[in-house]
Parts: structure tokens; C-alpha cells; sequence
């Protein structure tokens, strides 16, 4: 299954909307710390509602210790310093989008422990899409790519 991990987040609300997104496609969600806030259970439900106990979640101690875990597992490292464009890549189900945290992105060892490294073309100039917006779109695109969508019908609505 197609998973989303996060590089020592620096911006709790980024990290409530990464779970609100986790929990609406289906993906799981890897933590990998530290985190520049304090991590409290209680205070990530309160930014993303709800939505924390929808999703598979993991709190990794260190980079180490998340890639020992995942050594089976294609990690793709989503970045402004490549110019291989997410949508001529080509992604497989067991796939990991890797993101940086948000001031500082990944250290250059981590660049190259990446299996790929693809980013979003940016219009005129722009440097970069908030962390979310750029994981949604790379994130819709492997989804599409490996069939990853699930359909689901809410038994509460009509139509």
C-alpha cells in the first residue's frame, strides 16, 4: 500500500492536514522524528478532527530507524532540487512519498538513500507548493497509477 512519510515536521498544523489527507485516499502515514513541535496525541486529534484514528500511523524515532523498518520498500523523495517531474515517473503500490520537513527539506545523505527523487514543474518561477498541496497532487497521480483508489459509498447517503 501506497504510504506518505514525513521528515521531522516543523508545522503541526501541516501535519493535522497530512493526516486529514491520509484518512480521506486510504494511506498510511510515517512520522519520522524529531518533530519541531511537541507530538501529543491530543493536540494533533484537535488540528485533524477526527481523522487520527482513521489512519495507520507510525512514530519513528530517527531516519535510521524508519528506514530499517521500510528496507523492502521504494522510498521516493519528493523535492524542488531534481528535475525528474512527478507525472512522468512511473510509481508501484508499495511506493513511500517521502516529504522534508518545511524549512529545511531532507539532508543531502538522505537525497541520495532515495530509490528516486521527483518534483512538481513550477510556473513562472515559484520555488515550491505548501507541503499538503504538493503531496496531494504527487500523491492523486500514484494513486491513479496503481489503481489505488477505493471506491466508497457512505450507507448514510443517497445517490
Amino acid at each position: 500500500m501506497l504510504s506518505i512519510a514525513l521528515y521531522q515536521p516543523d508545522i503541526p498544523q501541516n501535519l493535522g492536514a497530512m493526516i486529514r489527507l491520509c484518512a480521506c485516499t486510504g494511506v498510511g502515514l510515517n512520522i519520522i522524528e524529531p518533530c519541531s513541535f511537541p507530538f501529543s496525541e491530543k493536540k494533533i486529534k484537535q488540528s485533524g478532527m477526527d481523522y487520527l484514528t482513521q489512519i495507520k500511523y507510525t512514530r519513528h524515532s530517527s531516519w535510521n530507524r524508519f528506514t530499517e523498518i521500510n528496507k523492502k520498500r521504494r522510498i521516493i523523495l519528493m523535492t524542488t532540487k531534481t528535475t525528474q517531474p512527478y507525472i512522468d515517473f512511473t510509481f508501484e503500490p508499495n511506493d513511500i512519498l517521502l516529504a522534508g520537513s518545511e524549512s529545511t527539506g531532507v539532508p543531502e545523505d538522505i537525497h541520495n538513500a532515495a530509490a528516486a527523487r521527483i518534483t512538481i514543474p513550477m510556473h513562472g518561477g515559484g520555488r515550491s507548493l505548501n507541503i499538503v498541496n504538493a503531496t496531494s497532487m504527487i500523491l492523486g497521480e500514484a494513486l491513479r497509477q496503481t489503481n489505488g483508489f477505493t471506491v466508497y459509498k457512505d450507507p448514510k447517503r443517497k445517490g
